[in-house]
C-alpha cells in the first residue's frame, strides 16, 4: 500500500515525533524510521534535513552553530543512517541525578516483581530510559524478592477465586493462632502488605500483616462474606474503646510514617518535633513501632509504655552482647 501524502499538520506532528524517536534509538536508518511511522522514506529524509536547520536562538537572538541540531551527514548521505550528533534545548532540560534515577529504577524493579504486573516490557523500557536520561550513570541497585512474595501471590489467588484461606498468625502479643478467613482486600502501607478479611474465629473484619502469617493455605471452600456485604473502612487500622493511648515525642518528618496510629498532635517545645497521642490495640505492639523510628520518637506516657520500650531495648542489647565475638584471650581463659 502506498503511504498517503501528508498535510502540513501531519508533517508537523511527524517532525515532533521523529526527534524523540531518534533520541531514544540513538541510531536509525531511514527505512526503519519510515516503517515505524508508516510514511514514505523521502518524507523521513526531508524531515531530517529540516531538523538539521532547526534550533533555539541564543542570547543575541541569532542562530549560531551551537544553537542548531546537527547530524552525522556522512552516515546520512552515504548509508541512509540518521545519527543526531548535537542537541539543543533538550540538553538543557532538568535531569535526574544518579541517586534519583536509582531510586526510581528500584521502585520499577519492585513493581515488575509483583504477581499482577504482566507488562514487564514497558517497565523494562522505562528503566532503560531512566538510565540513559540520568545526569550520570545511576547507582547499581537490585530489589530482592521479599519473604512474603509467595504468600502475597497465594492470597491474591484466593481473593480472585473467592476462596477461604487458613494460616497461622502471630498477633501483637506474640501469640500463635490458627485462623480461617474470607480474604476481601489486599493493601500496602510503607514496606508492609496487609490483607483485610472476615475472620471466622473473631466473627468480624480483621487486618492481618503478611509477614506475621505462616503456613498459608488456600482451601476449597467458597467465602461466606464478600466485600460488598461488610463495611471496609478507608483506613487500615480503626480505633475502639479498648485501645491503649500512648503519648510520644516525635520528629515532624516521622509523623507520616505512623499516621495511621495517630489520634492527635500538638506542637512540641522544639519546632521540629510534635507531641502525638497514639491509639494502639495492644501495648505489646508499641515496641515494633518505636524501634522502626530510631532516634526520632521517644515515649513519654504512660509509665507502662516507657517500661515496655526499656525492656525491649534491654533485651536487644543483651542479645547483641551475647552474639558479639569474644576476644581470643577471653575465649581461652
Amino acid at each position: 500500500m502506498t503511504p498517503r501524502t501528508p498535510g502540513a499538520r501531519d508533517k508537523l506532528a511527524f517532525l515532533l515525533s521523529l526527534v524523540p524517536y531518534l533520541l531514544d534509538r540513538r541510531q536509525s536508518t531511514v527505512a526503519e524510521a519510515a516503517a515505524h511511522f508508516d510514511v514514505a522514506e523521502e518524507q523521513v529524509r526531508q524531515s531530517v534535513r529540516l531538523i538539521a536547520v532547526s534550533g533555539v536562538p541564543g542570547e543575541s537572538s541569532q542562530y549560531q552553530h551551537n544553537d542548531l541540531f546537527d547530524i552525522d551527514w556522512d552516515a546520512f548521505e552515504e548509508r541512509d543512517e540518521i545519527i543526531i550528533t548535537h542537541l539543543v534545548a533538550i540538553d538543557d532540560s532538568p535531569r535526574f541525578s544518579s541517586r534519583e534515577a536509582a531510586a526510581l529504577i528500584a521502585g520499577l524493579q519492585y513493581l515488575s516483581a509483583l504477581p499482577e504486573q504482566a507488562d514487564r516490557d514497558v517497565v523494562g523500557g522505562l528503566m532503560a530510559k531512566l538510565t540513559r536520561g540520568a545526569s550520570e550513570a545511576p547507582i547499581q541497585v537490585a530489589v530482592e524478592r521479599g519473604s512474603t512474595d509467595g504468600t502475597l501471590a497465594d492470597i491474591r489467588e484466593a481473593v480472585a477465586s473467592e476462596r477461604q484461606i487458613e494460616f497461622t498468625y502471630i498477633n501483637a502479643r506474640d501469640e500463635r493462632e490458627r485462623r480461617r478467613v474470607d480474604p476481601l482486600r489486599i493493601d500496602s502501607l510503607d514496606q508492609n502488605w496487609y490483607v483485610r478479611a472476615w475472620c471466622h474465629l473473631r466473627g468480624g473484619v480483621r487486618t492481618f500483616r503478611l509477614d506475621r502469617m505462616s503456613d498459608v493455605r488456600v482451601i476449597d471452600a467458597e467465602i461466606t462474606h464478600r466485600a460488598a456485604d461488610v463495611t471496609l473502612p478507608d483506613t487500615l487500622f480503626q480505633t475502639s474503646d479498648d485501645d491503649v493511648s500512648v503519648i510520644v515525642d516525635i520528629a515532624k518528618d516521622a509523623v507520616p510514617l505512623i499516621d495511621e496510629y495517630i489520634a492527635s498532635t500538638k506542637p512540641g517545645k522544639d519546632p521540629a518535633r510534635v507531641t502525638a497521642t497514639l491509639r494502639l490495640a495492644h501495648i505489646a505492639s508499641l515496641g515494633r513501632l518505636i524501634v522502626g523510628l530510631p532516634g526520632q520518637a521517644r515515649v513519654l506516657d504512660p509509665p507502662e509504655a516507657r517500661d515496655r520500650i526499656a525492656h525491649w531495648a534491654s533485651r536487644a542489647l543483651s542479645r547483641y552482647e551475647n552474639d558479639r565475638p569474644q576476644p581470643r584471650d577471653a575465649a581461652h581463659s
